[in-house]
C-alpha cells in the first residue's frame, strides 16, 4: 500500500500515471494488433470487427460498476487506515465479478445475432461481426475479474503490477494474431474469429497472472472466502457508486452505436472509417486517460482522510497535465493523423474518412481531457450520479439533432462530426460546473472531525 495523502500530489499524479498509461497503451494495442491484421481481410472485416467492437462499450459499462466502485470505496477506506474495510470491499468485489461474468456469456451468446443485423452495412459486415464476437466474448466476460484486481491494486496506490501483465497479455496477443487470424505457420486461418481468440486467450492469461500475484505477493488485502459470500449492505453501496459510472459507459455506447446506425448508407469503408478512425482516437487519449485514472486514488484517499484541500489540489493539478498533453495531441493529430491511418489501411476511400472524422473530432481532444478529470473527482468523492447526467446530456443534444441532419436532404457524415464536437465542449463545461458544485457540498469538513 502506498499512502497517498502524504507528498506533494503532482509527483503522486506522475509517478502513478506513468506506468497507468503505459498499461492503458498496451491494453489498447490488443485492439490495434488486431485490427491491423483484420484489415488484410478487407473492409468488410474491419467494419464488422469495429461494429461488434462497440459491445466492448457496453462490457465496460459492467467493468465501470465494478472498478469505480472499488477504487472509491478501498480508497477511502485506505484514507482512513482501515485495512479491514479495504479487504472486504475487494472480496465482495470478486464475486459481483463472477456474477457480472455469468451475465455477459449469457446475454452476449443470446444477443450477438440481433446486434449485428442492426448495426451491420451488408451481409459480409454482418458475418465478420459475428465470427469476431462469438470467440470474443469469453474474453469480455474475463474482463470483470482482472478489472476488479487491478482496480484493488489501484486504489491502494499500486499501479506497476498491473501494467506488467498488460505487457505480458498483449506480448502474447501480438504472437497470437498471426497465427490465428491469417494462419502463420499452422496454415489454418480463422480470420475475424481469429482476432477474438487470440484477445480471449491473452485475457485468460492475464487474469491467471493476476490471481498469482494476489496469492504470492500481494500483502494489504487478499483473496478470502469467508469474505466472498454476497453481502447485501455492501453490493448496495457499490452499486449506488457504480451503476451511474457503469450508466455512463452504456451511454458511450449507445452513442457509437448511432453513429454506426447513422452513417450505414454510405457503405461499409465509411463504416470502417468510423471504426479505424475512433480506434485511433481511444489509444491517443490515453495520456490523458492516464491522468484521470491516477487522479482518482489520489483525490480518493485524501478524501477518505479529510484533507479537502489536497483533494482540490488534486484536480487543479490534473486539468492543467490533460490540457497540455490534449493540445499537443490534437496539432499532432492535424500533422501527421493521414500517416497514422495509412499504416493500418492503404484504402483510400477508408483513409478518407478515418482522416476526416480524426481531424474534425481533434478539435474537442481539450474538452474530452476535462472530461476525464472531473470524471475521476467524481469517484473520489464516491458520486457519480453527475458523470451519469453529464453524458446523458451529451446524447440527448447529439442524437436528436443527428436524426435529424441524416433525414435531410444533401446530408453529409462531417455534419455529425462538427455535432460531436460541440456536444463535448457543452459536456466539458456542464462537468466542471457539477464538479465546483460537488466541492462545495462534499469537501466542507468541520474543523478537526474524524472521518466517518
Amino acid at each position: 500500500m502506498k499512502d497517498l495523502t502524504q507528498g506533494p500530489i503532482p509527483r503522486h499524479l506522475v509517478e502513478m500515471a506513468i506506468p497507468l498509461g503505459i498499461g492503458l497503451l498496451l491494453q489498447t494495442l490488443y485492439y490495434l494488433v488486431d485490427l491491423y491484421f483484420v484489415a488484410r481481410i478487407g473492409d468488410a472485416a474491419i467494419a464488422g470487427v469495429s461494429a461488434a467492437g462497440n459491445v466492448w462499450f457496453i462490457v465496460l459499462a459492467l467493468t465501470q460498476v465494478l472498478g469505480v466502485s472499488t477504487v472509491a470505496l478501498m480508497s477511502h477506506a485506505v484514507g482512513r487506515k482501515n485495512r479491514d474495510e479495504a479487504n472486504h470491499v475487494f472480496n465482495q468485489s470478486i464475486a459481483l465479478a463472477a456474477v457480472c461474468a455469468a451475465v455477459t456469456l449469457a446475454g452476449g451468446y443470446g444477443l450477438s445475432g440481433w446486434y449485428m443485423d442492426t448495426m451491420g452495412a451488408d451481409a459480409a459486415t454482418r458475418d465478420a461481426g459475428m465470427s469476431f464476437l462469438h470467440a470474443f466474448i469469453p474474453g469480455l466476460a474475463l474482463q470483470y475479474p482482472m478489472v476488479v484486481m487491478g482496480s484493488a491494486l489501484r486504489a491502494t496506490g499500486i499501479v506497476k503490477p498491473g501494467m506488467v501483465v498488460q505487457a505480458l497479455t498483449v506480448l502474447l496477443n501480438a504472437a497470437l494474431a498471426p497465427v490465428m487470424i491469417g494462419g502463420w505457420g499452422t496454415g489454418i486461418a480463422l480470420g475475424a474469429a481469429g482476432a477474438g481468440w487470440a484477445s480471449t486467450i491473452a485475457v485468460a492469461a492475464g487474469n491467471i497472472v493476476l490471481a498469482l500475484y494476489f496469492a504470492k505477493l500481494e500483502k494489504y488485502v487478499a483473496f478470502d472466502r469467508s469474505q466472498v459470500a454476497p453481502r447485501i449492505e455492501t453490493w448496495k453501496r457499490m452499486l449506488v457508486i457504480g451503476i451511474p459510472a457503469g450508466g455512463e459507459f452504456l451511454l458511450m455506447a449507445v452513442y457509437v452505436g448511432l453513429i454506426y446506425w447513422i452513417i450505414r448508407p454510405f457503405g461499409s469503408a465509411a463504416q470502417a472509417g468510423f471504426g479505424l478512425g475512433s480506434r485511433l482516437m481511444q489509444s491517443i487519449f490515453l495520456p490523458a486517460m492516464a491522468v484521470g485514472f491516477a487522479a482518482a486514488p489520489i483525490a480518493g484517499q485524501n478524501y477518505g482522510a479529510r484533507l479537502a484541500g489536497r483533494v482540490r489540489h488534486t484536480f487543479t493539478s490534473a486539468v492543467t497535465a490533460c490540457t497540455v498533453i490534449m493540445l499537443v495531441l490534437c496539432l499532432l493529430v492535424q500533422f501527421i493523423g493521414r500517416r497514422l491511418i495509412s499504416a493500418f489501411t492503404h484504402d483510400a476511400v477508408v483513409v478518407d474518412y478515418a482522416f476526416g472524422f480524426l481531424s474534425m473530432i481533434s478539435w474537442n481532444f481539450i474538452a474530452v481531457g476535462l472530461v476525464f478529470c472531473c470524471s475521476s473527482m467524481f469517484q473520489a468523492l464516491g458520486n457519480t450520479w453527475p458523470s451519469l447526467i453529464s453524458v446523458a446530456t451529451r446524447l440527448a443534444t447529439f442524437a436528436i439533432p443527428a436524426y435529424w441532419i441524416s433525414r435531410q436532404p444533401g446530408f453529409q457524415i462531417e455534419q455529425i462530426w462538427l455535432l460531436s464536437v460541440v456536444t463535448v465542449w457543452l459536456q466539458a463545461v456542464l462537468s466542471f460546473l457539477l464538479v465546483r458544485q460537488q466541492f462545495r457540498s462534499r469537501l466542507a469538513f468541520a474543523p478537526g472531525r474524524a472521518a466517518a
